[in-house]
């Protein structure tokens, strides 16, 4: 995970779109694809998986050095990653949030994936996660794209906006977020954007209880 940064956040002009160019991808050695940007920060656009992109799929689950605190084995199957993505496609056309797949704006190299996924029962509670390829540690790409989802999740509908897209509104009451005991970089993270320690939840791809932490939208007292 990288180090927080503090930057103001900016978000898409109702309207507007960003897409990456073309050219040779310095992250994945290979062509950069065009995508729409529902939400942008300074430096990263947030698109929506799709079925087409199990190859950025592979090279995002299918690193060992991204998927070490994330499940038992440390590893991904070709059948996991495959799953993985279907589940991030079930859980945007279900609930309207999934771990979108994120790029650098200037260059449209493939970063990762940070988003939402429902957590809770009974409340508009979710859980921000984010996974980021090795290329992309220790430059601030971590706090800016969980700063931008905080921002769209207590917001509403405001940045999801596009040409081509207009995704229901998410009114999160409050957000969940876990790490992996030995993930001490995601601890300090979360402790930089503002979370709070609620005690650790059983996580079951890892078999492990996880530190958790909560955060409420700002108004919120509780």
């Amino acid at each position: 995970m990288d180090k927080m940064e503090r930057k103001e956040m900016k978000t898409n002009e109702p309207g507007e779109r960003r897409t990456a160019g073309n050219g040779a991808d310095r992250c994945t050695g290979g062509p950069k694809q065009n995508r729409s940007f529902f939400l942008r920060s300074d430096r990263i656009g947030f698109s929506v998986w799709n079925e087409g992109d199990l190859p950025l799929a592979r090279l995002l689950w299918g690193n060992p050095q991204v998927t070490r605190y994330i499940c038992a084995s440390g590893t991904f199957s070709e059948t996991d990653i495959e799953n993985r993505l279907k589940l991030e496609i079930s859980n945007e056309t279900k609930y309207g949030v999934q771990y979108w797949p994120v790029f650098q704006l200037e260059t449209g190299d493939f970063l990762g994936c940070c988003g939402l996924r429902p957590h809770g029962e009974g409340m508009r509670e979710y859980e921000i996660g984010i996974h980021l390829r090795p290329e992309a540690w220790g430059q601030g790409y971590a706090s800016e794209a969980a700063r931008a989802v905080i921002a769209c999740a207590f917001a509403g509908t405001e940045g999801r906006k596009s040409a081509e897209n207009d995704f229901p509104a998410i009114h999160a009451e409050c957000l969940f977020a876990g790490h992996h005991p030995d993930n001490h970089a995601s601890e300090k993270l979360l402790a930089g954007l503002g979370f709070h320690p609620i005690g650790t939840e059983f996580y079951v791809p890892t078999g492990l209880y996880h530190p958790s932490y909560r955060m409420e939208k700002p108004g919120n007292c509780k």
